[in-house]
């Protein structure tokens, strides 16, 4: 029997309000990241800015057990789409028009704030210790680096993940974006039922 409290107004508005801020057109792809904490940190990061998707590219090492990641509830209010290779992953996120930016620091590699992330932006992160694969770096459109200004030369993954997404949100709310619901009312009508149950 489902809580009679899964239907309160409150719950109800909240409800309302994340799916009205859900942006189907900006996703992550988390490459082989392997620690679980990094994992649910990410996808705490990723609800909490309006990503509808995350994907989930594992060629190395297994796919992550979203449910043995330490809980935060986020990982319920996210999709999620397999991939076992990088082509494939890839020409599943062009067809939808996504532009692929991958993190990695490097020479060629341009500023965070150099992008358009009103555009659909799909942002790649590496493993912890490998970073992004080669065949990533070569099919990616651009590669990104985030500006650092003390001794250390990186983030973590986790950390860098939220700086890239809460960049993508300060410019989608400073545009307008997130004055109207990027979700046809179709769709945010059958999501709310489905996150009613959650």
């Amino acid at each position: 029997m489902h809580d009679l409290n899964l239907k309160s107004p409150t719950r109800l508005a909240k409800i309302d309000h994340a799916l009205a801020h859900r942006q189907p057109t900006l996703t992550v792809v988390l490459e082989n990241i392997h620690d679980a904490h990094n994992v649910n940190a990410i996808l705490r990061s990723c609800d909490a800015v309006g990503v509808l998707k995350v994907h989930l590219l594992y060629t190395i090492e297994s796919f992550p057990r979203l449910e043995l990641a330490p809980a935060s509830g986020a990982d319920k209010w996210l999709e999620y789409e397999r991939h076992t290779s990088v082509e494939e992953c890839f020409a599943s996120l062009r067809n939808d028009g996504f532009q692929i930016l991958a993190t990695k620091l490097e020479p060629s590699a341009r500023s965070l704030y150099d992008f358009d992330l009103t555009r659909s932006t799909a942002i790649v992160l590496g493993n912890e210790h490998r970073g992004i694969s080669e065949e990533v770096g070569k099919m990616c459109d651009s590669l990104l680096y985030i500006p650092m200004r003390g001794m250390a030369e990186s983030l973590n993954v986790s950390v860098a993940s939220a700086v890239c997404l809460f960049e993508a949100l300060r410019q989608r709310t400073t545009s307008g974006m997130m004055d109207a619901p990027q979700l046809s009312p179709e769709a945010l009508g059958s999501k709310r039922l489905e996150w009613q149950l959650k």
